[in-house]
């Protein structure tokens, strides 16, 4: 088992540091304070895993799927597990604040960098705020009068229902500013309780549980086809419920030992959640009754539209008819407060690190790199609660944020598998902790299990992630590009104008953006008319990128074509697809689109291993390992872990859990 050479102290002049060198891509985070353990890490995972989730999804999840929901949780647990194993290595081998948006643009530069880390970051900011939906939302079962628009329950209103949402994230906003240290040590007893009342609620559901919604009454186990089944996984809020295995990655800048713990507490808090939520799916399952619900029995469909769409469990509890489950419901008022919020606060730290990380990439101003007395950057901060709160304006429903925040997180996954692959390959002598067995086999069925999800979110929900994400270009060519040298800044901002009037004319003449309903606005265009105009002016502006940059500029617009196919594609099968808008009556039916999902996913990350190269960044990390100076900050005398592998950790120093 190979042990790591005690820390040495990085020089402040000389290659590969000073401005613009290594200093400021990995001096930054030397700022942050390592004292996270093992359990802090795992704790801070699994309390992202169970927040408002388990509370909504199993009523969505039966909505879109009937009883075969239970194997939606399975689908989408297999899913991120995938993903996961790919990141393991990447973090354990450069463990980064704000990890997942700084990753892509290693590899891949600035362009490819800048679109993904927008979507990270979109889906980031927007956590806190459906974490807070949420928290509003339950409570409303024991205030009726706390802020949803009747008659659609699920929906805030203003001034009260979004204003009361406001108020959560500021509580979320205090408790990321005070630090760190803080925030864990409230991490670790809030874990506690969110593990102790969904097991409690699992085995009192369960009292109540009915055979028979499993059997020929209901339409059997998968009443309402196949192709729901893995729907749901991307829209109903089952993959958004795992999502919170990367925050051990976003923390890794500031845990003692990243290299032994980031990998363990991974693998512990998805495996406890794929476990918790396919026993709670079952048991919420088998306990309708369709008879208090007011639905016809085995009408599945109408689940999500119907007056326990405000609090699944909680209603449910309450149609039993057992005195002592109608006392417990009371509980789930109060766990509706504390789960969400214990979501939702590590989410506004999460945010915090992706304005964090990118903006140690230069994509970002470096005023946002500011700390605080505490050692947490309080511009990067302030910055997630502003964007945030803009997302209630859009979006005042979990029901109707989940699904985005799904799709933009998962469109960042792609870049796990194909990123270790390019690591093998742009640098296979750099020392890695965890190194995942038949890398080529496991990075391929990341990239694809996080393309199917994507696809898995359907045309409307994709509609707006795309065009949401690409909006960044404009960010590149305006502040990017020019900071970096690669064209002037009249050239940048000349084409970010022109691209950002034609992408929001396209947007507003396709009616499918910022729409109500299922069905473009009235008196637009074709969508073969929208989607020509979409993918011409995508690649037009790539293009257009690649002619007025400089040699180095060039490069990084290169290593993107990959991800303009993948995008385009998958956008124009979701449409066609037995998901899409005509989903009735496809074009392409099931499984066949899913086969050519996964096809263009292959495709893409053999062409994004490729396309690959030794960016600035990658090249200031060589010139310090052949410095003899240590890639990231680790303890003396870290010892590395490779848990595919069953190997046990040795305790090294500065090593120890919490």
């Amino acid at each position: 088992m190979a042990v790591a050479e005690p820390v040495q102290e990085q020089p402040e002049s000389g290659a590969g540091s000073g401005e613009g060198g290594l200093a400021s891509y990995e001096r930054t985070d030397l700022k942050l304070r390592k004292t996270m353990g093992l359990t802090q890490l795992t704790a801070l995972s699994l309390g992202a895993i169970i927040g408002s989730g388990w509370l909504f999804a199993v009523l969505g999840a039966d909505a879109t799927a009937g009883p075969a929901s239970m194997f939606s949780w399975l689908i989408g647990g297999v899913c991120v597990l995938f993903i996961a194993f790919t990141y393991m290595e990447i973090s354990g081998m450069l463990p980064r604040s704000g990890a997942l948006s700084r990753y892509p643009q290693l590899t891949h530069g600035g362009y490819t960098g800048m679109v993904l880390g927008w979507a990270y970051l979109l889906s980031a900011v927007t956590v806190p705020t459906i974490e807070a939906e949420a928290s509003v939302t339950y409570l409303s079962n024991k205030f009726p009068g706390i802020g949803l628009i009747p008659p659609h329950s699920t929906i805030l209103s203003w001034p009260k229902g979004i204003m009361l949402g406001y108020g959560f994230m500021l509580f979320f906003f205090v408790l990321n500013f005070v630090g760190i240290r803080l925030l864990s040590e409230i991490n670790r007893w809030v874990v506690l309780w969110k593990l102790v009342i969904p097991t409690l609620t699992f085995i009192f559901v369960f009292v109540a549980f009915r055979g028979s919604n499993y059997g020929s009454a209901v339409g059997g186990i998968a009443p309402l086809g196949a192709s729901p089944i893995f729907g749901a996984v991307a829209t109903t809020g089952i993959v958004f419920s795992f999502l919170g295995f990367r925050q051990a990655l976003e923390y890794a800048g500031e845990a003692r030992n990243p290299q032994r713990d980031v990998p363990r507490a991974t693998i512990i808090s998805v495996g406890i959640g794929i476990v918790l939520y396919t026993l709670l799916q079952v048991a919420f399952t088998g306990a309708i009754r369709w008879g208090k619900l007011g639905v016809k029995v085995g009408d599945w469909s109408v689940l999500g539209t119907s007056k326990w769409a405000t609090g699944p469990f909680y209603s449910e509890l309450h149609a039993a008819g057992i005195g002592f489950l109608a006392a417990f419901a009371a509980l789930l008022i109060w766990d509706a407060v504390i789960s969400p919020a214990g979501t939702g606060y590590v989410y506004m730290g999460t945010s915090t690190r992706t304005f964090y990380g990118m903006s140690v990439q230069r994509l970002f101003p470096p005023g946002l790199q500011t700390m605080n007395r505490f050692s947490i950057p309080w511009p990067a901060l302030i910055a997630s609660i502003l964007v945030g709160g803009l997302f209630f304006v859009r979006q005042p429903s979990w029901y109707s944020l989940v699904g985005f925040i799904t799709s933009t997180t998962v469109l960042t996954y792609i870049m796990g598998g194909a990123g270790l692959m390019a690591l093998r390959r742009l640098a296979p002598t750099w020392r890695r902790p965890v190194r995942i067995p038949y890398p080529w086999v496991l990075s391929a069925l990341s990239f694809i299990a996080a393309t199917e999800v994507v696809y898995w979110s359907g045309f409307s929900v994709l509609v707006e992630v795309m065009t949401f994400v690409f909006i960044s270009i404009a960010v590149y060519l305006m502040y990017y590009a020019p900071a970096k040298g690669f064209m002037s800044s009249t050239q940048g901002l000349t084409l970010g104008l022109v691209f950002v009037v034609a992408w929001v004319w396209i947007a507003a003449k396709g009616g499918w953006v910022l729409r109500s309903g299922t069905l473009p606005v009235h008196g637009s265009w074709t969508f073969g008319t929208y989607f020509s105009a979409f993918a011409v002016a995508l690649m037009l502006v790539t293009v257009a990128t690649w002619l007025l940059s400089n040699e180095e500029g060039r490069k990084h617009v290169q290593a993107s074509w990959w991800f303009i196919f993948f995008s385009i594609s998958i956008f124009l099968l979701s449409y066609y697809g037995s998901l899409g808008a005509n989903a009735k009556n496809p074009t392409v039916h099931f499984p066949y689109d899913y086969l050519i999902a996964a096809g263009i996913g292959l495709f893409a990350f053999l062409w994004a291993v490729r396309s690959a190269f030794e960016t600035d960044e990658l090249r200031e990390l060589h010139v310090a390992l052949s410095e003899g100076r240590p890639l990231a900050p680790v303890p003396e005398m870290e010892t590395a872990w490779t848990p595919l592998h069953g190997e046990s950790p040795e305790t090294g120093g500065g090593a120890t859990g919490s």
